[in-house]
């Protein structure tokens, strides 16, 4: 019988790999409909056409590109090692299936209009299927990457409050460390500073990491309501990460939108915002790369749609784009310099 490991890279692979392939070909399918309109009805070459090329494309890169990176990754285990910051499978995913899916997508309107020959002949709006199909394969992917490490049966607790007492302590060594140090290096002083010394650092760290008192449950139905898992928190905050990416295609289905030149920047930054999936999550300039490729341009193009042609993107993402980007540039940059330096705490 095979073992739980076996199955589940089994399970995880055909996952990935169907992620991979089903979103070009159903795009592609819908673009063959679209152009087969501008044909005569009763031949159906262009339409077979488009598609045998569709799946001839996706066997072409599955066999030469897809399958023997995998294998490659799954026997050479220290190749695997020395990919560090990025995910290989997310970065085929995002060239060879994000990137011809939405290209088609943009071809679809483009082949519609030619086939009514005017854009007030559109459909009323773009299907959500193509959009949704190809988000969902990404997230399922990025999902799979993630839960790799973990186990899928048996209890997992989650390792946020263990994190942060490792942090808490590791900052309060280092502080002492210095503080002895000092001493060290001054011993005429040192036993008259060590008491305020040692107390001082002590009563700071404390004012730093003190928060609200969080409640816990040892018994009964809330006990079992306050589980949590990081399998399960996982899976919440792969959908989390992309709901601006979301809203942001959500928008393209608009009429003002698809039927305007405003499709075009709506995909083009809607894919550059996706290239953060490439990173890895714990990845320290994947803070930096998504302001960089998804808030501040996202700024840009709420702030232009709305100027242009109302509010069919919410003002709500383009606060939050704001304050992401503005609450970045601040905690990071702006209180190293002198006068934002000094640090201080709240009494509550």
């Amino acid at each position: 019988m095979a073992s739980g490991k076996i199955i589940k890279l089994v399970v995880f692979e055909l996952l990935e790999f169907a992620a991979f392939s089903i979103p070009t070909l159903v795009i592609m399918e819908q673009f063959a409909n679209a152009y087969q309109e501008t044909k005569f009805a009763g031949d159906r070459t262009h339409y077979w056409l488009i598609v045998s090329c569709s799946i001839a494309y996706v066997a072409l890169v599955s066999l030469l590109i897809w399958v023997p990176i995998k294998i490659v990754l799954y026997k050479k285990r220290h190749l695997y090692k020395k990919i560090i910051g990025w995910r290989p499978a997310l970065m085929m995913c995002v060239m060879l299936t994000t990137l011809p899916s939405f290209a088609f997508s943009i071809a679809v309107t483009e082949v519609q209009k030619n086939v009514n020959g005017s854009v007030n002949l559109l459909p009323e709006s773009l299907p959500d299927l193509p959009v949704s199909l190809v988000l969902l394969s990404l997230i399922v992917v990025d999902i799979i990457e993630k839960l790799r490490i973990y186990p899928l049966r048996g209890s997992q607790k989650s390792y946020e409050d263990n994190d942060v007492q490792i942090t808490s302590l590791q900052q309060v060594k280092t502080v002492t460390e210095r503080v002895v140090q000092g001493a060290a290096a001054n011993p005429a002083s040192a036993q008259a500073a060590k008491p305020a010394a040692m107390s001082q650092p002590c009563h700071h760290a404390a004012a730093v990491f003190a928060g609200p008192v969080e409640p816990s449950f040892h018994s009964g139905i809330l006990r079992t309501m306050s589980r949590r898992d990081v399998r399960a928190e996982l899976l919440l905050r792969s959908f989390l990460t992309w709901s601006d990416t979301i809203e942001m295609l959500r928008v393209a289905g608009h009429p003002a939108v698809y039927k305007s030149g405003w499709l075009y920047p709506v995909y083009i930054f809607s894919f550059i915002s996706l290239l953060r999936m490439v990173f890895t999550p714990k990845n320290p300039l994947l803070n930096s790369l998504g302001v960089l490729l998804q808030d501040l341009p996202f700024i840009f193009l709420r702030l232009s749609l709305i100027i242009a042609l109302g509010t069919i993107t919410p003002v709500l993402g383009l606060c939050k784009n704001i304050l992401v980007a503005v609450s970045y540039i601040y905690f990071n940059y702006i209180t190293k310099l002198r006068p934002f330096s000094a640090f201080e705490t709240s009494p509550f």
